[in-house]
C-alpha cells in the first residue's frame, strides 16, 4: 500500500524530505500546499503532483493518508488542526511553535483521535544514538555539555524573536531533545545570554549567545551553549560524561573515551530517512510504537527551551 502525502510548506526544511521520501517504496507525494505559488508547483511538477496555495482546500479535495507540517516556528497552529479535524496522520517539523500554549492545544486534540504523530527530531533516529544508547545502558550520566555554534540562517524570520524563537528553540532544540532522549526528563531551567554583538542585520532581536543550565530528574546536571555568531568552525554536538566514560554524539558520529581507549563510530545511515520510513510504516499498521518522537513526547522538549526566555526574564531557575 502506498502512503498518500501532501504538504503543508514546501520550501526549505520540506525540501530535506522531497530529498529523501522518493527512497522509500511506501511513500506517494500527491500534494503540496505553500503560500509562494511557485514553490508548491515546482514541487508538483517534480513528483506528480497537485499544487496548492490554500492548505484546506488541499486536505478538502485530495485523499490523503499523511501530511507534514514544515512550516515556519510561528505559523503552527490552525493547519496542524485542519490536519486534525480530517483525522490524518501527521508529521511535524520541529519546532512545534513558539507559544507553548498553541501546541499544548494541538497535544490535547491528537490524543482525543488517537492519531499516528511524528516530529522531526531526527538526531533520535542516527545509529550513532542508538549506539550511545547502548554504550550507556545501566550506566547513570553525571553530566552533559552540549551546543549547538554557528552562523544566522539567511531567512529573514529566523532572526525576529516572535517568529523564530531564538536559536535555543529553533536549531539548538535538537541538543536539547537528545539531552532529554538519553538522560530522562528535566525539571529545572536556568539561563543568562549576550547580545549586542550583531547590529547590522535589518530585523535581528535574538540572542547573539546563549548558556543553559539543566537539572534531571535523575540528580543529573548538563549545560547547553548556542551561539548564530561564529561563521566557520564548531557545529552541534552533545558530551554526556559518565563514571569513566564518555560520549559524544554529533550529526556525522559518535566518539567513545575511555581511559587509554578513544573509538569513533562514522554514522552509517540517514536519519531523515529513518524518521519517515518509520512513521509511513506506523500510518500503513495502525501502530506508532516503534516511532521516537510523537507529538506527546516532543512537546516537553519545547517547553524546556520556552523556558530559557522566562528564565531570561526574572533570573532565576524555572522548576518544569
Amino acid at each position: 500500500m502506498a502512503v498518500r502525502i501532501g504538504f503543508i510548506g514546501a520550501g526549505g526544511i520540506a525540501n530535506h524530505h522531497f530529498n529523501q521520501l522518493p527512497g522509500i517504496a511506501r511513500a506517494k507525494l500527491v500534494a503540496f500546499s505553500d503560500v509562494v505559488e511557485d514553490r508548491a508547483k515546482a514541487a508538483a511538477t517534480r513528483f506528480g503532483g497537485r499544487a496548492y496555495t490554500d492548505y484546506r482546500q488541499m486536505l478538502d479535495k485530495e485523499e490523503l493518508d499523511a501530511v507534514y507540517v514544515c512550516l515556519p516556528p510561528f505559523s503552527h497552529g490552525d493547519p496542524e488542526h485542519a490536519v486534525i479535524d480530517r483525522g490524518l496522520a501527521l508529521f511535524v517539523e520541529k519546532p512545534l511553535s513558539t507559544d507553548l500554549d498553541v501546541a499544548r492545544k494541538i497535544a490535547d486534540s491528537i490524543a482525543e483521535k488517537s492519531l499516528i504523530t511524528c516530529v522531526g527530531y531526527n538526531w533520535r533516529y542516527m545509529d550513532s544514538t542508538d549506539r550511545a544508547k547502548e554504550i550507556l545502558a545501566g550506566r547513570r550520566p553525571a553530566l552533559a555539555i552540549g551546543y549547538w555554534i554557528g552562523g544566522t540562517p539567511g531567512v529573514p524570520w529566523w532572526r525576529v524573536k516572535a517568529q523564530s524563537g531564538g536559536q535555543a528553540v529553533e536549531q539548538t532544540t535538537h541538543v536539547f531533545d537528545i539531552a532529554r532522549y538519553m538522560m530522562g526528563e528535566v525539571t529545572t531551567v536556568y539561563a543568562a545570554a549576550s547580545r549586542g554583538l550583531v547590529y547590522d542585520m535589518p530585523g535581528y532581536d535574538v540572542e547573539d549567545a546563549t548558556s543553559v543550565s539543566l537539572t534531571f530528574e535523575s540528580g543529573a546536571v548538563a549545560t547547553i551553549l548556542s551561539s548564530c555568531v561564529v561563521d566557520q568552525g564548531y557545529g552541534a554536538e552533545i558530551h554526556i560524561l559518565t563514571r569513566g566514560l564518555t560520549v559524544k554524539i554529533g550529526t556525522g558520529k559518535l566518539i567513545v573515551e575511555e581511559v587509554g581507549k578513544t573509538t569513533t563510530y562514522p554514522m552509517q545511515n540517514n536519519p531523515y530517512q529513518r524518521e519517515s520510513d518509520l512513521f509511513l510504516a506506523a500510518v500503513e499498521s495502525g501502530d506508532g510504537s516503534a516511532i521516537r518522537s510523537p507529538y506527546g513526547d516532543s512537546i516537553k522538549s519545547l517547553a524546556v527551551t520556552l523556558a530559557i526566555d522566562a528564565s531570561l526574564a526574572d533570573g532565576k531557575a524555572i522548576r518544569l
